[in-house]
């Protein structure tokens, strides 16, 4: 099964949506507003991918937070992250045993095309 993680609101996981509906791909959506994902998916993610790319350091809540100044190790983003879902990189996708983060339409028609 595969799961797709953020909220409904961002591009990213519009396209994401829309990607996997057009090529017939059964989901489901966990929306990081409505059932917040815990530390220990977080740290689940990060066996898989790196901290740089699941912490979105671009988006608005990591400005708005001041995370830049803070100067924290990852335990410390992991908690940050766990406290705040937006500072996630959006979308998540479990899919089989990738995590794919973020959206990159040739990236994806190489993994869901295999």
């Amino acid at each position: 099964m595969t799961h797709i993680y953020g909220i409904k609101s961002c591009g990213s996981v519009k396209k994401a949506l829309q990607f996997l509906d057009a090529h017939s791909i059964v989901y489901t959506f966990h929306d990081f507003k409505v059932t917040p994902v815990s530390r220990e998916k977080i740290e689940e993610w990060l066996k898989k991918s790196d901290m740089s790319v699941l912490l979105n350091t671009k988006g608005t809540t990591y400005r708005t937070l001041g995370i830049k100044n803070l100067s924290l190790d990852e335990n410390g983003k992991i908690e940050w992250m766990g406290n705040h879902n937006l500072l996630l990189k959006r979308p998540i996708i479990e899919y089989s045993d990738n995590l794919i983060i973020g959206y990159d339409q040739s990236h994806y028609e190489g993994i869901f095309h295999s």
